[in-house]
């Protein structure tokens, strides 16, 4: 790619962009007072006080549930193991459907086919990434009992339509706001609005301890569910009333009281993090909105971002330059975080290669609706962004100044000022 210097002069961004790291001396007197006290978890698989936990667990728990304003948040060790959760709460069943967007993270799906249900991938909206209920419509069957509502990027999906749908064929909803803690929608926290929610502590996230979970709801049967399935749900049932045993297979989903400690010290950063990411993208999008062929973030009306990642769509008609090229363009002059592509899970070879278990099929042999397809063409919004028009900035994975915005608008303004040398480039 030596030929890209023909945009002329030296490359505009010559520093490394500052990693986001928010662990500071809070986080570690935190810890470290946590391994002098030598309880480092106290969660017990038995119906007892310590089946819910330590102390540190609990001051976490009721500070989201402050923070957040839900009547329950239950801690996990990831937000993987909180999807396995919040969807077995809901009483799922072998060969029910949960529809999902397939513009996602694997562990949506993976999720679901833990507990032998069926995801059934919906395509997404072409503005906001977040799944279309239009799509959701399309995907609803007698089986159906879920929707998978995932607030991508740092953006609320439409929760208000989801629910219409919801209401109407009697499904629960689940939100994945592993990308948006802080997101509003109309007044409301992101992943609050739905029957289960929650939100993710990977490393890489707003607020983190390396890797966690925190489960939301307002719902006292799920929320009681959820701390089962987290903590050995098969040992502690036996010593209650509970009559319902469905999915009363527990896991060790427990999160410990260093992790605790760490992300109730992160909680108190978190609107002052979501501010600072907020005013790069503000900078952003005043310097890129004018330029041709490109389109910055799209915020509905009573809904806030808080951009997890800065997404762009190109519009390939007008630039004429394969996206491709205009990434390692971007990347000569400096620019970091970039990425042309997401994800299409509908695509992945789990579901488009048979794996054999035995003589069946799993968990394809599950499936009884002949409608469900897993092939290319199913989400074409989705699959037309990864395959040609989508472009992100992971502005979660530095700590960016006004500068460094300013910076990132200038690479591009010099890229899309020689497009027409890159265009030839592309030719040769």
């Amino acid at each position: 790619m030596e030929k890209l210097s023909l945009l002329g002069g030296t490359k505009i961004i010559k520093y490394k962009f500052k990693k986001f790291n928010t662990i500071n001396k809070s986080e570690i007197n935190a810890a470290t007072k946590v391994l002098k006290s030598g309880n480092l978890s106290n969660f017990f698989g038995t119906n007892s006080k310590n089946f819910y936990g330590g102390t540190n667990v609990r001051k976490l728990e009721n500070a989201f549930k402050s923070y957040f304003k839900v009547k329950f948040a239950i801690s996990v060790n990831s937000w993987t193991s909180g999807l396995i959760a919040a969807i077995g709460s809901l009483d799922i069943e072998p060969g029910d459907e949960i529809i999902l967007p397939t513009w996602t993270m694997s562990a949506c799906a993976s999720a679901i086919l833990n507990w032998n249900a069926i995801p059934v991938f919906a395509d997404i909206e072409d503005k906001t990434f977040c799944i279309d209920p239009e799509s959701i419509k399309k995907n609803i069957s007698k089986k159906t009992k879920a929707i998978l509502a995932v607030d991508i990027f740092g953006h609320s999906a439409n929760l208000d339509k989801i629910k219409k749908i919801a209401k109407k064929y009697k499904l629960k909803i689940i939100s994945d706001t592993a990308q948006a803690p802080g997101a509003l929608y109309k007044g409301k926290f992101a992943g609050t609005i739905s029957d289960i929610g929650g939100f993710s502590f990977n490393y890489h996230k707003h607020i983190h301890c390396g890797e966690g979970g925190m489960i939301v709801t307002n719902n006292i049967k799920l929320a009681r569910r959820a701390m089962l399935i987290r903590n050995h749900a098969e040992s502690v049932i036996q010593s209650t009333d509970k009559k319902d045993l469905s999915n009363m297979i527990g896991y060790n989903f427990r999160l410990g009281e260093i992790e605790s400690a760490i992300v109730l010290q992160q909680l108190k950063k978190l609107k002052r993090i979501i501010k600072q990411k907020q005013v790069v993208a503000q900078i952003l999008n005043r310097g890129l909105r004018k330029l041709e062929g490109i389109r910055i973030p799209f915020v509905k009306k009573n809904c806030t971002h808080v951009y997890y990642v800065y997404p762009l769509v190109l519009d390939s008609k007008k630039i004429k330059v394969d996206r491709r090229i205009i990434v390692k363009a971007l990347e000569a002059e400096g620019v970091q975080g970039l990425a042309s592509s997401y994800q299409n899970l509908h695509l992945l070879p789990m579901f488009q290669k048979k794996i054999s278990y035995g003589k069946k099929g799993f968990p394809w042999s599950l499936n009884k609706n002949k409608k469900i397809k897993y092939k290319k063409g199913i989400c074409p919004v989705a699959e037309r962004l990864q395959i040609k028009e989508f472009l992100s900035i992971g502005i979660c994975n530095y700590d960016l100044d006004k500068n460094d915005a300013l910076n990132i608008v200038k690479c591009f303004k010099k890229v899309w000022l020689n497009l027409p040398k890159l265009e030839t480039f592309h030719e040769k």
